[in-house]
């Protein structure tokens, strides 16, 4: 049976060639225009001029002629065939058509059909699609997991199961591992303005706690670094009227010691830095040739550098802050950022 011709060609010359279906129709085509489209129909017409297109339902093929005639495809056409067109242009080579429908099919995807396309995806080599549907697999593995597209996978392609299962590990330890980071970059940037409060402490005094030949204000403002100055001055106060600190008992003594240690490795002015102890421990550590372990370089290391990009963007920083002081919040406490300290020096 033949179809009838469609409106596309109704200007242009007399068909020379049909096109076969597998339901046994014959279109009436152009064997200039799908060679021109196509490199692999161009090769199929010059060997025999018998063209079929099989495994696709008639309508599917004539979405994928009125495109090579076109060039244009219609978004009732992607709803209704975006698949199957999607493997037609990766067989024939029609690179447009397949951007299209890789485009399109990523807009509709959803958890009923994303096995389905997510197979197609492979078969086609279509990465960006194929990486599309994995998220969407992923994040929606519950629903998925119950529709009949994962079970027929289960069965009938177990290493396509495998390469899903995988990504997830992998993007679960990704997600810790990202975690994992951002939390040691809070605790690096606590510590470095743990070591800016203990300079100002040290300096200039502030609420409780300075140096002895600076006179404190009974009413002098909190500073900019309210919650980390205030817990660094408890701990000061706690050192100089602890009883324990000689026998080295004191958990909180340590914990200041290693404060002490720290703003003495990452000091650029011991020779006028009035931080207690600050150029006693530097020359204490040359003086027993000390080599610190790779875990405490590294820590020292980080919390420069969270120090000086503190530095650059102290004005945004300090926006920040009043905003989260307004909300309430004060972000991570000092206390929280020692007993991280400490667990990272074990």
């Amino acid at each position: 049976m033949d179809a009838p011709i469609s409106p596309i060609t109704h200007l242009l010359p007399q068909p020379d060639l049909y096109l076969h279906t597998s339901s046994g129709t014959r279109i009436p085509v152009h064997a200039s225009i799908l060679a021109s489209a196509s490199p692999v129909l161009e090769n199929v017409i010059m060997s025999n001029r018998i063209v079929k297109i099989n495994g696709v339902p008639h309508d599917a093929v004539t979405a994928f002629l009125s495109f090579l005639y076109s060039s244009r495809c219609s978004e009732e056409e992607m709803d209704n065939h975006g698949m199957h067109l999607l493997a037609l242009s990766h067989v024939y080579l029609v690179r447009q058509l397949k951007q299209s429908c890789i485009k399109g099919l990523a807009q509709r995807v959803t958890t009923e059909n994303v096995v389905d396309v997510l197979q197609l995806a492979r078969l086609c080599d279509a990465p960006d699609l194929y990486l599309k549907c994995v998220k969407l697999l992923i994040n929606n593995f519950k629903t998925v997991e119950q529709t009949e597209g994962w079970k027929f996978l289960q069965k009938h392609d177990p290493w396509l199961e495998l390469d899903v299962l995988r990504f997830m590990d992998e993007q679960e330890s990704r997600k810790k591992k990202s975690k994992r980071r951002r939390e040691e970059q809070r605790l690096y940037v606590q510590l470095s303005e743990a070591m800016d409060c203990l300079e100002h402490i040290c300096t200039e005094g502030c609420t409780h706690v300075g140096p002895y030949d600076v006179e404190l204000k009974q009413e002098k403002r909190p500073c900019s670094k309210f919650s980390t100055c205030q817990g660094l001055q408890v701990l000061i106060r706690h050192v100089a009227t602890c009883k324990s600190r000689l026998n080295r008992g004191c958990l909180r003594c340590k914990r200041m010691w290693q404060l002490f240690r720290l703003h003495s490795s990452i000091c650029l002015h011991q020779d006028s830095c009035k931080v207690p102890l600050c150029r006693q421990i530097q020359l204490k550590m040359q003086q027993e040739n000390r080599k610190d372990d790779a875990k405490w370089k590294v820590l020292v290391r980080k919390v420069a550098t969270a120090k000086a990009m503190s530095s650059l963007a102290m004005p945004k920083r300090n926006k920040e802050r009043e905003l989260r002081l307004g909300k309430g919040g004060e972000g991570m406490t000092l206390v929280s950022a020692f007993f991280l300290f400490s667990k990272r020096l074990r």
